[in-house]
């Protein structure tokens, strides 16, 4: 779905008394495209507050942090995993150019994961800083709908306090989503993958997406015996054939075991780990088992239902093309709404929002654009 800005759509109609409210703009969820929108709409001049469930490297109904997925439990530390894996592969083909690398090399999982955590903390800390640099009012708490103009916040002590916005925007993203088979308890999400307190000898992921495919790659990178198991005859669904197939052979030829065309029918606790049965009547032993079947949008806690918000089938909010709401003063952005689920599109997002709601934002938009289009009109023709 394209997405449009709602230029001076919220201009108040001549001799139409303005309401008072606590804020212009309430946000529930500070991720990516949460902190954008209420950011540039501070800046633009709107009194702003944003909501956020406590800081946990491991996200949960209860738990979130400033700074959202990407940053705190997605690709930030993801790829510091990435980057510390790659080196195990390089110190073996460092033997064949001269270097005299000792016979077994030593890794800590333990010290990386260390600096993984560090590297998070400090990045809650500068979003929260970004917040209140913008002048933008953060409540740690959970945030509820309770009126096309009113959110309830639920405080970390448990009480609960109430404020009217004149705009809510609904930004609390999405969490990951678990298959319905027996023992699925046994198995853990990428959000706990990140952070294990032991590197497992020998791990099974059930997914064939990029999510699965960097899983296996790490923990493989670092010495685990893994097996791959996914629903096609290649992973990555969606991506070129040829690059698909390209990757397979990479990821056998870096000793993962792949099981296209299979997926886990049951997962079994035992004295020598978990036992994976599989839709082909293998039987493997795992000591983690990674899920990695997609994600499902967080609105389960938002009481939205009761405001009348609408849902589709997944649970996810519906908006239109400017990311409104069937509730007029009820917005929604990002993997909540399950359109394009990327972080930049978020961030565009929450940026397309806060110009659209706010008349001298758009009109500086407006007027941005046009300069810009001026100028790219005045370049020189080049061939090349």
């Amino acid at each position: 779905m394209a997405r449009k800005m709602l230029i001076d759509g919220e201009l108040s109609k001549p001799g139409e008394e303005e309401a008072h409210y606590d804020f212009d703009l309430f946000v529930i969820g500070a991720g990516s495209g949460g902190v954008r929108a209420s950011r540039f709409s501070a800046q633009y001049g709107a009194k702003v507050a944003i909501c956020e469930l406590p800081f946990d490297p491991i996200g949960s109904e209860v738990s979130g942090g400033v700074g959202g997925t990407c940053v705190l439990r997605g690709c930030v530390p993801k790829k510091i995993l990435v980057y510390g894996a790659a080196y195990g592969p390089e110190l073996e083909d460092a033997r064949n150019y001269g270097w005299e690398v000792n016979e077994k090399v030593n890794f800590n999982w333990k010290k990386l994961l260390h600096k993984k955590t560090e590297e998070i903390v400090r990045l809650n800390g500068i979003y929260k800083r970004l917040l209140s640099n913008a002048g933008v009012k953060l409540f740690e708490g959970e945030g509820r709908v309770v009126g096309p103009n009113e959110v309830e916040l639920i405080q970390l002590d448990g009480t609960k306090i109430s404020y009217s916005a004149k705009h809510i925007l609904i930004a609390t993203g999405s969490r990951a989503h678990r298959p319905d088979i027996p023992g699925q308890e046994l198995a853990i999400t990428s959000d706990e993958a990140l952070s294990l307190e032991e590197l497992p000898k020998r791990a099974v992921i059930l997914g064939g997406g990029y999510i699965a495919v960097e899983f296996a790659s790490i923990w493989r990178g670092m010495g685990s015996t893994v097996d791959l198991c996914f629903r096609k005859e290649l992973p990555l669904r969606g991506f070129d054939d040829e690059m698909r197939a390209v990757v397979a052979r990479n990821l056998e030829g870096r000793g993962i075991t792949m099981h296209p065309c299979t997926t886990l029918t049951k997962l079994e606790k035992t004295e020598g780990g978990i036992k994976v049965h599989t839709d082909h009547g293998e039987v493997i032993l795992a000591d983690v088992v990674l899920v990695a079947t997609g994600r499902l949008p967080n609105t389960k806690r938002l009481n939205l239902d009761a405001v009348g918000v609408e849902l589709d089938n997944m649970k996810a909010v519906k908006v239109d093309e400017y990311s409104r709401t069937n509730i007029p003063s009820i917005w929604a952005i990002g993997d909540v709404t399950n359109r394009m689920n990327l972080t930049p599109v978020a961030l565009m997002e929450g940026t397309c929002f806060a110009v659209g709601i706010h008349p001298s934002a758009a009109e500086e938009f407006v007027t941005m654009r046009s300069e810009s289009r001026r100028i790219s009109s005045n370049k020189p023709k080049t061939n090349l």
